[in-house]
């Protein structure tokens, strides 16, 4: 069993906590119902094909806090389960029909106390005599001891978790279809289909830490084979091979080694030093790799933190580098020119967690700025084409660059669109997205959320130029020209290319920085803009306290996008940027009178509003160290 948090800002956690299980126990709380993150989570389990049970929590203070009447109660709880299977139905009504659906009668539901450690559901019921209306007598009598001692929580979740949940000899022949598209009939597809600990090894990579006395610890789900000490393994994407020192299982904080672990098993290895979050490790060197996790937010803000004593400094580089191997939502930018160690994260709680770990376990006493917003830079119109002439005059790159069609970016975010997929299943993607026949044709990149599109016709030697173009355009798309920020959305499409007959004249060092001016002054010619991430935040309010939430809402340029009524509360969800949330929760918390409940989630990055767009730009820019005025495209372009 792994446990995840439930907070918006560790949604990576349950992202690959996903690819390691094929059962999830969802919880939620009996008295605020279903939260936007648990829409969140359960999604990713459908799309994971991980099986989802219910336990409904804190029924406790449903009983003793609210007042309810046992009837009341019954109506509370059945709308909480109702909530759940909608979802599941909205999401995937195949498998809802095919026994997804959780139902209370045939005990994929329990309800209980976690802080108490009781629970009961339907099946439990019928054995231990004990109902809501035995639950009820004891909740307010304040017994919870020995209603904890009657029905253990244990009891009813494993009861759920054994008859509900499916075991890796069941659950591997559908799952593996949804994270691994490579050939079925091959050894190992047939091996991972059957969980054949005889097989070859299919180790997938959901977890590193770094143990103070081991070294890095890599933790996954093992699809077939056995894992043993000894063994020499194949990393995806790395030539040489590595070797496991000890193999283990975890149970709980401690990690017990054992001789082998086989197929099926959650295991812990060490000597794997060039893995990393997401690798797949086989014992056959042309195994197709798993299918990459895809996080379902993206870093929001960031941070800049330096060593309190200079003396740490080099501990500090060092220690960067650890975590952000450890958390891939981490992104951690090691600046070595200005010294400025950058970590951007999903939020102010994400990233105070992570300095907080990095002074507790590994010693370092940092300081940290205020949080920094992370924006993306993107066009709103046409240009082109822009010529990029190498700096020996040789070469000559002619680009155009629009705006991607936003369908065009969900896809590639999603991963539903990859440069893997055969040509005409790509191209039909793209077509019907509403891409042109010709251009859905000739993609010859996606870097990032940006497409790179060849509409030349027969041009000698570009061939083998296409990756330095390809490396060029990567350049000018990681630190955009409007203000050093990641691009996003962007359509290169090259239009005519004149390169020099010799080699040694196209080099990278000629046809790189072409590409990349010619990218650059593009961009700026096509109507530039910045986009800044957004949050959605739910609010639960009394009627009384509606009016302070939402003059909050709105004095932070937030827009209220729907409002309901449920008993006598209201809830509110609204889009925010994030850029205005700092100090939202004391600020609502005092505006509610400490009486709403609020939760976010993250909703994508939009274009900032025309009349901030030149502040802003000159405050990044400042930040950063550059010239304080937007740049021209003149700047890019060489004479």
């Amino acid at each position: 069993m792994i446990d995840t948090p439930g907070h918006v800002d560790f949604g990576g956690d349950v992202t690959r906590a996903m690819r390691a299980v094929d059962g999830a126990v969802v919880v939620v709380d009996a008295v605020e119902g279903a939260m936007p993150q648990t829409e969140t989570v359960l999604r990713q389990a459908i799309r994971e094909g991980v099986r989802p049970v219910l336990f409904v929590n804190k029924v406790d203070r449903m009983i003793n806090e609210l007042k309810v009447t046992p009837q009341e109660a019954q109506i509370r709880l059945g709308k909480v389960i109702d909530n759940i299977n909608k979802l599941i139905r909205g999401m995937n009504e195949e498998k809802y029909k095919a026994g997804w659906k959780v139902d209370a009668a045939n005990g994929s539901v329990a309800f209980g106390s976690a802080l108490y450690n009781w629970a009961i559901s339907v099946p439990q019921m019928k054995s231990t005599g004990i109902g809501f209306d035995e639950v009820f007598a004891y909740c307010r009598a304040g017994n919870m001891k020995e209603l904890a001692q009657k029905v253990p929580l244990y009891v009813a979740v494993n009861d759920m978790v054994i008859r509900f949940l499916p075991s890796p000899l069941e659950a591997q022949k559908e799952r593996v279809k949804v994270i691994w598209h490579g050939d079925w009939s091959s050894k190992v597809g047939k091996a991972m289909a059957s969980c054949d600990p005889n097989g070859p090894v299919a180790f997938m990579i959901t977890k590193i830490k770094v143990d103070p006395h081991a070294g890095e610890v890599a933790t996954g789900r093992l699809f077939s084979g056995n894992l043993t000490r000894g063994m020499e393994l194949y990393i995806s994407g790395i030539l040489n091979t590595n070797r496991i020192q000890q193999t283990g299982i975890v149970m709980g904080a401690e990690r017990v080694e054992v001789e082998k672990v086989p197929a099926g098993n959650i295991a812990a290895v060490t000597g794997l030093r060039d893995a990393i979050v997401g690798s797949t490790v086989s014992s056959d060197a042309d195994m197709e790799p798993f299918e990459v996790i895809k996080h379902v937010s993206e870093p929001v803000m960031t941070v800049a933190v330096e060593a309190k004593n200079m003396r740490d400094l080099p501990k500090l580089v060092e220690v960067l580098r650890q975590v952000a191997k450890e958390d891939p939502t981490l992104q951690v930018n090691i600046n070595e020119e200005t010294g400025e160690h950058l970590m951007a994260g999903m939020g102010e709680l994400h990233l105070e967690i992570v300095a907080y770990r990095i002074q507790r376990d590994k010693g370092v006493e940092l300081k940290t700025s205020p949080p920094i917003v992370v924006y993306r830079e993107s066009v709103l119109g046409k240009a082109g084409p822009v010529e990029g002439k190498s700096p020996n005059h040789h070469n000559r790159f002619y680009i155009e660059i629009e705006p991607l069609p936003p369908a065009v970016v969900e896809a590639i975010k999603s991963g539903s669109f990859i440069m893997k997929m055969e040509e005409v299943e790509r191209r039909k993607i793209l077509m019907d997205l509403g891409m042109e026949k010709d251009e859905a044709r000739n993609i010859t990149g996606i870097i990032g959320t940006n497409l790179i599109i060849n509409m030349t016709k027969g041009i000698q030697y570009l061939k083998e130029t296409m990756e330095l173009i390809h490396e060029g355009f990567d350049e000018a798309t990681k630190n955009g020209p409007i203000a050093r920020e990641p691009v996003q959305g962007v359509k290169a499409r090259l239009m005519d290319v004149k390169l020099h007959e010799d080699a040694i004249h196209r080099g990278p060092a000629q046809v790189i920085p072409a590409v990349r001016q010619a990218v650059q002054a593009g961009i700026l010619m096509a109507n530039p803009t910045l986009l800044e991430p957004f949050q959605n935040v739910y609010i639960q309010a009394p009627q009384e306290q509606m009016g302070g939430a939402m003059s909050e809402i709105q004095g932070r340029r937030g827009v209220i996008l729907s409002m309901e009524t449920v008993g006598d509360m209201i809830v509110i969800k609204a889009k925010m940027p994030v850029s205005q949330m700092f100090g939202f929760a004391g600020a609502i918390r005092s505006a509610t009178e400490g009486r709403a409940m609020w939760s976010t989630e993250f909703a994508g990055f939009e274009s900032i509003p025309n009349n901030l767009l030149v502040e802003t730009v000159r405050d990044i820019r400042t930040r950063k160290g550059l010239k304080s005025e937007m740049p021209k495209p003149s700047d890019y372009l060489k004479a």
